[in-house]
């Protein structure tokens, strides 16, 4: 059962789908509970008083109240459009890629390995394919020193600490998800059908670890110089921000709206800031601020205003969110 308060079998409800398989059974029923309909798995084997000589395979049924079967069967069907996940990257998808990312590969096995996700090695049969994990862990590397390259050629002049915050910022899952949506990137993903079926193209994590894994294949099939390129060419609008106006409000607004897109991202309540203390005379006062989320305090800092109090709240929040 995937609801808080699970269905019982009964004969009034209506049977939406037949499967040979549990788990696929327990997919469907995940689906459905993500569209607020409950479910129940039950099945054909029924209680002998003799052991059958014919042995039948056992049947999974999802069944859903009657009133929920039109909207349930619509969901299944879609579902269904979209399960058959190709397991290899066609030639015309490669191409389609290729143009929007300004790179062509030598190597296509490449390309195809680092669109390659566990969830469908885990479903291949043959043993043959590999994820990109390592791609993604190589391809983070890369990026974080052609970003930090890049942030100490072009602003000589900026401190450590602000460059820091700027390139936590720019090596970010919410930028690199954005880019990567930016590219149709999770369009290209070879998914398994059980990730395919709850949404996997659409994961924030699973498309910044994606284009992490695309960084790490440019730079194995053209090396530095065309990784560089590649990098600073994705980035140029992102970091062309950091020119324009005040950097400090450049810093503020990311913050808060990265923590805010991160939450969203995890189904999390909104944070939530509130001043706990202010201390000092009217023109030197600091600011106590914490930020919540779902009630749980993240964070507090203090800062001389609200505002950059706020912001250095949600720079540590974020942190804790990412590295626990």
């Amino acid at each position: 059962m995937t609801s808080s308060a699970p269905l019982e079998p009964s004969p009034d409800l209506v049977v939406v789908m037949k499967t040979e398989s549990e788990s696929e059974a327990n997919i469907v029923c995940a689906l459905l509970a993500s569209h607020d309909i409950e479910s129940v798995i039950t099945s054909n084997v029924r209680a002998a008083l003799l052991p059958t000589v014919i042995s039948r395979p056992t049947l999974a049924r999802v069944e859903v109240r009657s009133e929920d079967v039109i909207r349930a069967n619509k969901i299944i069907k879609e579902s269904q459009a979209t399960a058959e996940a190709p397991s290899s990257l066609s030639q015309s998808n490669c191409e389609s890629l290729e143009q929007k990312l300004g790179y062509q590969f030598i190597d296509k096995g490449l390309l195809e390995h680092a669109l390659t996700h566990r969830s469908i090695v885990h479903e291949d049969a043959s043993g043959a394919m590999v994820d990109n994990e390592v791609l993604e862990f190589l391809g983070d590397a890369v990026l974080g020193f052609v970003i930090a390259d890049l942030l100490f050629r072009e602003f000589p002049d900026v401190t450590e600490g602000i460059m820091s915050k700027w390139k936590a910022t720019l090596v970010s899952t919410v930028t690199l998800a954005n880019l990567g949506g930016l590219l149709g990137l999770g369009d290209y993903i070879l998914l398994g059908r059980g990730e395919e079926k709850t949404g996997g193209r659409k994961k924030k994590n699973l498309v910044a670890d994606t284009y992490e894994a695309l960084i790490a294949a440019v730079y194995l099939d053209g090396g530095v110089g065309a990784v560089q390129k590649f990098i600073e060419e994705q980035f140029k609008p992102l970091v062309g921000t950091l020119r324009i106006g005040d950097r400090s409000s450049f810093l503020e607004q990311d913050d808060k709206s990265a923590l805010q897109e991160l939450v969203q991202a995890r189904s999390l309540a909104l944070p939530e800031y509130r001043v706990v203390r202010e201390e000092g005379p009217d023109h030197r006062k600091i600011f106590c601020v914490e930020v919540c989320v779902g009630g749980d305090v993240m964070a507090a800092a203090e800062g001389p205003s609200k505002k950059e109090a706020e912001q250095r709240a949600a720079s540590l929040a974020l942190q804790r969110l990412t590295d626990g």
